[in-house]
């Protein structure tokens, strides 16, 4: 459509606003679906390898696609680079439909009933291996992991520079989202140590990148940046889908879209006024404090709890064999799915 809107030149800034809001809520509906058929295809034991690897692919794509497009808007124009976007979608539907089925990890399929919202919101809440993550998430996304908003105002007001340094420092952050991204694939199993760690690191390199006062400086803080987020977010989407049983990991990946998509329009307007109120310095401090105060909490929420790589007290526990709905004991309702619960698991070993 915007390859069409373009070429004829009727392009109009509404039409603009309701073609992204569309993609927007294709996107909200399809990312849980990607996330959970990326279990099916690899199953438990290589699903941090995949979230990995998932990563990797779209780290990459941001920062090759940005050349690629320059060069062809240079060449053929930007009507004609919508419609090469357009057909690269092509290749994606061949390779789906040249999977072989048969050889997928499926989950039983669950009869859609009312209040599956509700009861997946419920179980969420009631399942402390789900809720610390989520709630870290919510968090860290909300207050600061809005390098959209801060870099721009960063490179012009921080250090008097312009687009082409904006570009460089957007760049660096790229570049170690990706060596993140390759750390996380290289892992067998995700743990609670790497979704804990990640966030201090995220959150202790984000004070850093506040305080220091050089440009070339935040270029080195920043590739540390994009690495620790690459490991906290990727690491807290392998623990959901691994903690989650068969019938409910649908709706979990949905809270997990849900949060890490929604928290843009809120975290935006919020340091927008914390940068209006206190300087853009203050703002990236307050999200560095923030993911400090939440890694705290959540380790010692953890601990508390007893939920280790592989020993827990939670519902569903990080398995080290059966897929955590298919363990045996007792049931526990969740709306209208009835779910396992195991018992706190003495003599297991977890992942490393």
């Amino acid at each position: 459509a915007l390859g069409i809107l373009s070429a004829t030149d009727v392009v109009a800034v509404w039409m603009i606003w309701v073609l992204a809001g569309l993609t927007g809520t294709v996107t909200a509906l399809g990312m849980p679906s990607q996330q959970s058929f990326l279990y099916e295809m690899v199953g438990p034991d290589d699903l941090a390898n995949a979230v990995g690897l998932n990563s990797v692919v779209i780290n990459s794509s941001r920062i090759i696609g940005p050349a690629i497009g320059a060069v062809l808007i240079a060449g053929v124009g930007i009507a004609s680079c919508f419609f090469i976007n357009a057909a690269s979608f092509v290749a994606v539907i061949l390779a789906l439909a040249a999977m072989r089925t048969a050889e997928l990890h499926r989950s039983a399929p669950v009869p859609r009933e009312p209040g599956q919202v509700r009861a997946g919101l419920r179980y969420a809440w009631r399942t402390p291996s789900l809720r610390v993550p989520l709630l870290m998430l919510a968090v860290v996304s909300t207050l600061a992991y809005n390098y959209s908003v801060v870099l721009p105002l960063l490179t012009k007001s921080v250090f008097g520079r312009g687009g082409g340094s904006y570009g460089v420092l957007s760049a660096a952050m790229g570049v170690g989202a990706l060596a993140g991204a390759f750390i996380m694939a290289s892992r067998a199993r995700p743990s609670r140590r790497l979704l804990v760690g990640g966030a201090f690191a995220f959150g202790a390199v984000t004070v850093a990148l506040a305080l220091v006062p050089g440009y070339y400086a935040s270029l080195v803080l920043l590739v540390l940046i994009g690495a620790a987020a690459v490991l906290f977010i990727s690491t807290t989407n392998a623990l959901l889908q691994l903690n989650a049983a068969d019938v409910m990991r649908g709706r979990v990946m949905a809270l997990w879209s849900i949060v890490f998509l929604g928290s843009t329009p809120i975290g935006g307007p919020i340091t927008g006024l914390l940068v209006r109120g206190l300087g853009v310095r203050w703002a990236i401090a307050v999200g560095g404090v923030a993911t400090l105060a939440v890694a705290t909490t959540a380790a010692l929420a953890l601990r508390h709890r007893r939920i280790r790589d592989g020993r827990c007290e939670a519902p569903v526990c990080l398995p080290d064999g059966p897929a955590p709905g298919d363990a045996l004991g007792e049931a526990v309702e969740v709306g209208a799915a009835a779910l396992p619960r195991e018992a706190p698991a003495e003599g297991r070993t977890g992942p490393h």
